[in-house]
C-alpha cells in the first residue's frame, strides 16, 4: 500500500508539473487512473523482468533483462544502454584504482611500472 501510495504521489508532482507547464488541468480521477495504470504497468514488468532471468537459469536480474524489457522502444532500449556502458566504465574505472592502490600500499609494483632508478646519494651509499 505504502508503494501504492508513492507511485500515486510522484504521478500527482509529474502532472502538477504538465499542467503548469502545458496550461492544462488534471482531474483527481485522472490523476488516480493514470498511477493505477503505472502502478499496473510496474508489476507487469517485475514479473517480465523475473521471468526473463529465471529463463536463464538465473535468481538474480541484470541489465540484460531490462534492455530485453525496453526493445520495444527504441530510445528508451538506447538510453539504457547509453547508461549500462556509462555504468560498465565508471566499475572498470574504480576497479582499476583500487588494484592500484592496493598494489601501492604492498609495495607491488604494476606491470608497466618500472623500477626506481638509483640516486647518486644511493649509489654511493652502496660502495
Amino acid at each position: 500500500q505504502r508503494l501504492k501510495a508513492a507511485v500515486h504521489y510522484t504521478v500527482g508532482c509529474l502532472c502538477q508539473e504538465v499542467a503548469e507547464d502545458k496550461d492544462v488541468q488534471f482531474s483527481k480521477q485522472s490523476i488516480a487512473a493514470i498511477s493505477e495504470i503505472t502502478f499496473r504497468q510496474c508489476e507487469t514488468f517485475a514479473r517480465d523482468l523475473e521471468m526473463f532471468a529465471r529463463h536463464a537459469k538465473r535468481s538474480t536480474i541484470n541489465t540484460e533483462d531490462v534492455k530485453l524489457l525496453a526493445r520495444r522502444s527504441s530510445p528508451l532500449l538506447k538510453y539504457i544502454t547509453q547508461k549500462s556502458d556509462e555504468l560498465a566504465s565508471n566499475n572498470m574505472e574504480q576497479k582499476e584504482k583500487k588494484k592500484k592502490k592496493s598494489s601501492a600500499a604492498k609495495g607491488e609494483r604494476t606491470p608497466g611500472e618500472k623500477e626506481p632508478a638509483v640516486t647518486e646519494n644511493e649509489d654511493s651509499n652502496m660502495s
